[in-house]
Order: C-alpha cells, then sequence, then structure tokens
C-alpha cells in the first residue's frame, strides 16, 4: 500500500513537473520577437493605407513592442531599389514577408522562394506569377486581392453620367493589374455600345500631358488601379475639373484624391484583412492551406465637389 502510495505522489509530481515545463516552452514561444518583413513600392495612399491596416491590426492582435520588428522599407517605384531591397528582407530570415502591390511582391519572390509571402494591394496575382492555383497556393504566397469587378464600376459610369458617349481611358501600359482591368473595361464598354479613346502614360511625369490630351475629346474618364494613375490623382483630378468631365477611378482612394465616383474598398481595411492572414501564418498555418481572399467589402464612393463640378446630367445611383 506504502509502496502504491509513494509511485501515486511520484507520478504526480513528475506529470506537475511536466506541465510546468511544457507551460513555460508555451510562454518562451508565444513572448517570441516576430520578424516581419514589409516591401511598398512606392509613396501612394492606397498603398500607404494598406500598409498602415496591416500594422495596425497586427497590433491589435498583440504584435507590438518587444514581441514583433517590422522591417519596412519603400522603393519609390524605382526597379533598382525593389531587387536591392528584396535581397535584403531574403537575407533577414524574416518569419513573413509583406508585398504591397504587385512589382514589390514579383520582386520579393524571386529573391526569396521560401520565406513565406503574404501580398496586398494586387489586383491579378495569377498573371503576376505569384500563385498558379489561387484556391491552393502552390509556391510561397498568398495574400488578399484588392479586384473589384471592372464591369460593375463601368456599370457605374454608364448610368451615373448617361450623356458620356466617349470614355478616356488612361493607365501605365507596363503595369500588369492595369493591363488586365483595361482589357476588361474595353470589353463592357464594347458591350454598352460606348467608345473609348486610350493614352498611357509610364511615370507620373507623363500624366498631365496624356490626361490634357485625352481630356478635350471624351466625356468622361475611367482609370484601373494603376500605382502611376493613383500617385497622380490631384492632377489628374485638375485637369478633369477644367474640362468638366467626370472621372471614375477604380480604387476609392482615387476618388478622395481628385476622381469623381466609384464601386471601390477601403484600402485601410484591406491591410486589415491581410493581416488576419498573416497572424494565421504566425500560428502554424501553411501558405497552402491559406487561399488568395478577395476584398470582403465593396462600397460605393463620392467626391462631393467633382460631382458639382461636372457638367453633364448626373444620375446617381440610391
Amino acid at each position: 500500500m506504502k509502496k502504491h502510495l509513494v509511485l501515486t505522489i511520484a507520478a504526480t509530481v513528475l506529470i506537475g513537473l511536466t506541465l510546468i515545463g511544457c507551460g513555460k516552452k508555451s510562454s518562451a514561444a508565444s513572448s517570441r520577437t516576430v520578424k516581419v518583413g514589409i516591401l511598398q513600392l512606392m509613396d501612394q495612399t492606397a498603398l500607404t493605407e494598406a500598409r498602415k491596416g496591416f500594422e495596425s491590426e497586427l497590433a491589435k492582435a498583440g504584435y507590438s513592442g518587444k514581441r514583433i520588428k517590422l522591417d519596412y522599407v519603400n522603393a519609390q517605384g524605382d526597379q533598382a531599389n525593389l531587387k536591392t531591397m528584396s535581397d535584403r528582407l531574403a537575407r533577414d530570415k524574416n518569419d513573413v514577408n509583406l508585398a504591397i502591390a504587385t512589382p514589390a511582391a514579383q520582386a520579393l519572390q524571386k529573391a526569396d522562394k521560401k520565406t513565406p509571402l503574404l501580398f496586398t494591394a494586387i489586383t491579378d496575382p495569377k498573371s503576376a506569377g505569384l500563385v498558379t492555383n489561387l484556391e491552393k497556393p502552390d509556391k510561397n504566397a498568398t495574400g488578399v486581392t484588392d479586384l473589384v469587378a471592372v464591369a460593375d464600376q463601368i456599370n457605374l459610369l454608364h448610368q451615373t453620367f448617361p450623356q458620356a458617349k466617349t470614355i478616356g481611358l488612361m493607365y501605365n501600359a507596363s503595369e500588369p493589374n492595369s493591363v488586365y482591368q483595361i482589357k476588361h473595361a474595353k470589353a463592357r464598354l464594347k458591350q454598352l455600345g460606348l467608345r473609348y479613346q486610350i493614352r498611357t502614360a509610364a511615370t507620373t511625369n507623363d500624366v498631365q500631358q496624356a490626361a490634357e490630351s485625352l481630356a478635350k475629346d471624351v466625356d468622361a474618364l475611367y482609370l484601373p488601379a494603376d500605382n502611376v494613375m493613383a500617385a497622380a490623382m490631384p492632377t489628374i483630378g485638375k485637369v478633369a475639373k477644367a474640362h468638366q468631365i467626370p472621372v471614375v477611378p477604380a480604387a476609392s482612394t482615387m476618388v478622395k484624391d481628385g476622381g469623381t465616383i466609384t464601386k471601390g474598398i477601403n484600402y485601410r481595411d484591406l491591410g486589415k484583412q491581410t493581416a488576419k492572414m498573416v497572424i494565421k501564418l504566425l500560428k502554424g498555418t501553411a501558405v497552402k492551406k491559406l487561399s488568395v481572399e478577395k476584398p470582403a467589402k465593396v462600397e460605393t464612393v463620392k467626391n462631393e465637389v467633382m460631382l458639382k463640378n461636372i457638367k453633364q446630367t448626373v444620375h446617381l445611383p440610391k
């Protein structure tokens, strides 16, 4: 009996010590500093909003202070910077990297094919070569797209400005996101029996001339979620205002910066949505288990000042 009692006590003590040890390991793991690299393509309202949303959601989940090390770099739209910064983030061996915009994601994935890569503010990750399967990512990347149905935005333009018969399309032809969206815009405009004219601009310095050239010959402008167009949105807004024509951009932030109206998304919310995916990764979920997500919410956004300037009939959606 005594022998049995001694063994029972010993076993209980051993289990207790084991649990304490496990608790210490768990506590140590949870207090470990997480390393997150962030590569942003350029200073542009939508991209910056996505980053701020990402960081705030991580902080809300407890990843702040000593618990996280954020290594944020901005390429300022320069390809050489993208390569240099991607190479450095790859050498740093972060737990996860975040790429904001397509060129940033492509550069990071080329530099590092192993570290989990989350992307945000990207329209078509499949065409960009980041994944081949949106449902079951088969590389090291997944994330949240900013794609809103282009046809819905063209429909909104047509319904809101019924007198607009010739639509101007302006974009950077070297941005895969923009090429994809313009392709769908042209298809929908043809279906509606509307004409279109096209101008391209490779840099923000080219935008004013392209916008002036286009604005005098069209009744409205449609702009994709293009980083060059977004960065030059105040300039485009001034040109549109002078010609009293509406601008329907693909991104809601572009409405705020000089557009007229769109069906778009909140980029800060997009960043938060991306952060929730990162948190799952940090807790052990594999990239291949995280399908590429679409924006959780789409809303109609208006710029009242620009709307009042339009010389055409305006039918606002209810």
